[in-house]
């Protein structure tokens, strides 16, 4: 307990943002006790388009659905997403670039050919693409962004092994008889993870707006889902008659991608090797 909280006053800014983020998921956990049992997807036409009121705090969107438990059930699709993509990429690029960077020769080119023809396209653009042909859907606009962003990593990981693969102890480990997957496991991954963990914090917030803007453009979330993307979509149309539907998703976007982007600066500087 001591340690914890010596822990909690020499790094002040993680431990305030971590609060803030802990919040923002026990928020979309615990949607249901917030909105008090309001359905999101229910809605009534003889309600639609009002203004912020004692019955609608945030007012309710065309469909007469309310925005407050639109805005808090939606941050269930855009979190779960954001993190399934940060996972995704991370696993995936870590892997290849590890491979890449203790192996070499042929295939650290080929693989390396591969991350360079998905890098040679710009991102957004890519993932529009991938996702056009795949269809609309939050799964497919995660396997668009996954495909686009994993060369990141992929190159970082590689630079980061092979940095290490040609040290002393790792020769004297390979004369000894350690086999491949030992070596990959005990000597290679540790070293490469404190950069990959920091670099996949600091995506958190970058990540989320890439599906966001993704569900905009109609390449994400479909209706009547609950997705903050969407509801900026949906609330366009509207924009000088019911700005509300528009201003709480940019809202909630806007201040879950500060937290997000701040946790992911204070876990880069502890965990950041320079510093050691």
């Amino acid at each position: 307990m001591k340690k914890t909280l010596k822990f909690m006053k020499e790094h002040k800014q993680f431990t305030f943002f971590g609060i803030l983020a802990v919040l923002i998921i026990l928020a979309a956990v615990f949607a249901p006790v917030l909105t008090g049992g309001v359905d999101p997807l229910k809605g009534s036409l003889t309600e639609a388009l009002e203004a912020p009121s004692k019955e609608h705090i945030f007012g309710t969107d065309k469909m007469g659905r309310d925005i407050y438990a639109r805005v808090i059930y939606g941050a269930r699709a855009s979190l779960t997403s954001t993190f399934g993509v940060v996972i995704l990429i991370f696993l995936v690029g870590s892997v290849v670039g590890v491979i890449a960077g203790y192996f070499g020769g042929k295939i650290d080119a080929i693989l390396m050919r591969i991350a360079d023809m998905m890098l040679a396209f710009p991102g957004l653009v890519l993932a529009l693409a991938v996702a056009g042909i795949m269809g609309a859907s939050i799964r497919n606009a995660i396997i668009a962004i996954v495909a686009v962003n994993w060369t990141k990593y992929a190159r970082l990981a590689r630079s980061l092994v092979m940095k290490i693969r040609d040290r002393d102890y790792v020769a004297a480990a390979v004369v000894t008889g350690s086999k491949t997957p030992y070596m990959l496991l005990r000597y290679m991954l540790p070293n490469a993870l404190p950069t990959l963990i920091i670099t996949a914090a600091t995506d958190v917030g970058g990540m989320m707006l890439e599906i966001a803007a993704l569900s905009f453009l109609g390449f994400g979330a479909k209706p009547p889902t609950p997705e903050w993307g969407y509801m900026l979509n949906e609330g366009r149309a509207c924009m000088q008659s019911a700005p509300w539907m528009m201003l709480y998703p940019g809202l909630a976007i806007f201040l879950v991608v500060v937290v997000f982007n701040m946790l992911g600066d204070s876990i880069r500087d502890i965990l950041d090797p320079r510093d050691e």
